[in-house]
């Protein structure tokens, strides 16, 4: 009977105890990947036309953008808003951005979305990793930029393979919207980063 009964006890403790237990957070990478794929569901046209959009949390017309658009977005569903961080950096240290455009000073509608001044950013505020053709090397969240057709800067989220393949994919718009693609290696590599700040 008291057999019985300490072992009635601790079953109960047990209980209590699993139910004080939080379930785990996902990942900030793991939101990441989530963000990006909920964008493959939105229809987008790609369309690069310089916009002027509100400021702080501005975003061109949600059925149009390009590549860099998609970064943005998916970090906005996270709470990081990339306009604002990219223009306050920019106003502090505008001559370590690349001066490709002609601007005398920053310009809150077009900095974020340029791929060149992400890259800057991502390597000043995030993690700036090696450039690899080791699919093993690039992880969930991670973000790759290439050089398509030899001159146009691309930017995409790397994901993983739906197929379960070792090769990772990535959500990108390379002209037909956001879309889910094996093409990690598609064009060659300019840049790898890691950029997992705390949401607000």
């Amino acid at each position: 009977m008291r057999a019985a009964t300490i072992s009635l006890l601790f079953s109960i403790l047990c209980l209590c105890r699993a139910d004080q237990i939080a379930p785990s957070t996902p990942s900030f990478a793991s939101r990441l990947v989530s963000a990006a794929l909920d964008r493959t569901k939105v229809r987008v046209v790609y369309d690069p036309a310089y916009v002027r959009i509100s400021y702080p949390g501005g975003d061109v017309p949600p059925n149009t953008g390009v590549c860099t658009d998609e970064i943005i977005r998916c970090y906005r569903a996270l709470g990081i808003d990339l306009q604002k961080l990219v223009h306050e950096d920019m106003k502090k240290n505008f001559s370590r951005y690349p001066q490709n455009w002609g601007l005398a000073r920053p310009d809150t509608n077009i900095d974020h979305r340029r791929v060149p001044n992400l890259q800057t950013f991502f390597r000043r505020h995030g993690q700036s990793l090696p450039v690899t053709q080791n699919p093993t090397d690039y992880a969930p969240g991670d973000l790759i930029t290439s050089m398509v057709s030899g001159k146009l800067p691309h930017i995409g989220i790397v994901v993983p393979a739906p197929d379960g393949s070792e090769r990772p994919w990535i959500v990108h718009n390379i002209g037909a919207g956001p879309k889910l693609e094996d093409s990690l290696f598609a064009w060659p590599l300019t840049g790898h980063y890691r950029f997992h700040p705390a949401s607000p």
